[in-house]
């Protein structure tokens, strides 16, 4: 086997790869001795059936798996010689493309190779941790939210209006006869709820307590209910009734309502969960810092295959953000711009640098943090969560666009325990400036 450089610029690489018939015919050769004693065939016994007439029998089987293992090797041992690690699949191309047995096989391998990624001195770098603290003012905004979220209804004097609770009692008639179902007494309904089919709701608006009304409606022609679906009916309605909404008071009562014991408790948890997501905020806005200041200080040569398939996705899933109304891919061919490929070239260089200091530092995404990234995600599909699990095992892509943000953010947590990082206070006001400037 002859292997021949024949193109060495940049990180781009190209080699010719001859292997000879004579080489080819001594691997089949030796394929069928080493099938030889298991073969059996009419008229020999096993193992005693003569190699012509194996290569007549199976040659040429043995011949295509043999070349494929032949050309396979070599692009491997070639890899192991060089060190080189490719970009994205190799290209390898059959030169004698009217190839017939007996002539020597000729190939080309063609690929970008990933670069070498020098060591990068981080002496200098400065970041500040952003540190919010939930204020008094932050838990009781939030109180106030709860408390209208729980909210109570008192009974009111006039007519109901929208977001007004009625308590009523009502019988449902089709053709003049009641239906199993569509009677109550006491009910409460909350106008505006959509909780009754449509129309019912906006013919109690301006009710009282004390009136009676017959409510017209037709079902829906999908309605659950096949006898029902499509036919008009009666409701007669007689309300009890008219309370207004009013926010809970802010107390352990309502504390009890939302699951803690105190309002005290309830307040800890308010707290933790703002700084929760202050914290998450102001990581958004040290990541970003300090991959800035990692960009301006490494510098190597970034693969072309990588750069456009990257520049590619950046341009095509900005196109779609801002026509959202297109779905799948039936649109015009979009074309990356100077700023798609100057993004790019970021997202590809920092992403090849922190996955050689992961691969250094050993770093890995273990199951246990998947599997919670793959719950996590599962909520955004309500319904269809085991759909989303089977989904998620069968496709490589999908696990890929999971683990990698978790190994992103292991590798940068373990570049910045090395990094001087000083804690900063701040209120939440200059917090959220600093999260707008990431998207200036």
């Amino acid at each position: 086997m002859q292997v021949t450089e024949t193109l060495n610029e940049g990180l781009k690489r190209e080699y010719k790869i001859l292997v000879s018939a004579d080489e080819l015919e001594a691997k089949v050769t030796e394929k069928l001795e080493e099938a030889r004693p298991n073969v059996t065939l009419k008229g020999f016994r096993k193992g005693k059936v003569p190699l012509a007439m194996l290569k007549k029998q199976f040659g040429k089987s043995v011949l295509g798996e043999t070349m494929q293992e032949t050309i396979d090797g070599a692009i491997s041992a070639q890899f192991d010689e060089t060190g080189d690690k490719p970009a994205m699949q190799p290209d390898v191309k059959m030169v004698n493309e009217d190839w017939k047995e007996g002539d020597d096989i000729e190939v080309t391998l063609s690929y970008e190779k990933l670069p070498e990624i020098s060591e990068v001195s981080l002496e200098g770098v400065k970041l500040d941790k952003l540190v919010v603290k939930a204020s008094d003012t932050d838990i009781h905004e939030a109180l106030e939210t709860l408390a209208a979220q729980v909210q109570d209804f008192e009974e009111k004097d006039g007519a109901a209006e929208n977001g007004d609770q009625i308590v009523f009692d009502f019988v449902g008639k089709v053709d003049g006869d009641a239906f199993e179902g569509g009677s109550a007494e006491g009910f409460a309904l909350v106008l505006g709820s959509a909780n009754f089919i449509p129309g019912f709701e906006d013919q109690l608006i301006g009710i009282s307590a004390g009136d009676e009304k017959s409510v017209e409606v037709t079902f829906p022609e999908d309605y659950q209910a096949d006898h029902l679906a499509g036919k008009p009916a009666v409701f007669d309605c007689k309300v009890h009734a008219v309370k207004a909404p009013k926010s809970a008071a802010i107390d352990d009562a309502m504390a009890e309502k939302l699951g803690a014991e105190t309002l005290d408790a309830l307040k800890t948890q308010i707290s933790e969960r703002l700084e929760g997501e202050y914290s998450g905020a102001a990581r958004m806005v040290l990541k970003r810092d300090f991959m800035d200041q990692l960009d301006e200080r490494i510098a190597f040569d970034v693969p072309e295959s990588l750069l456009d398939a990257e520049a590619k996705q950046i341009a095509h899933q900005l196109w779609h953000d801002e026509n959202p109304d297109v779905e799948g891919h039936d649109h015009p061919e979009i074309e990356p711009t100077e700023e798609h490929i100057s993004l790019a070239t970021r997202r590809v260089k920092l992403g090849l640098y922190l996955a050689e200091i992961g691969t250094q530092k050993e770093i890995e995404v273990t199951d246990a943090e998947m599997q919670q990234a793959i719950m996590q995600e599962a909520q955004k599909y309500p319904g269809q969560e085991r759909a989303y699990f089977e989904f998620v095992q069968k496709n490589a892509g999908a696990r890929q666009q999971l683990s990698a943000p978790i190994f992103e953010d292991k590798v940068i947590d373990a570049i910045l325990s090395d990094i001087e990082v000083t804690d900063k206070e701040i209120d939440k006001e200059a917090l959220q400036k600093a999260v707008d400037a990431l998207e200036a």
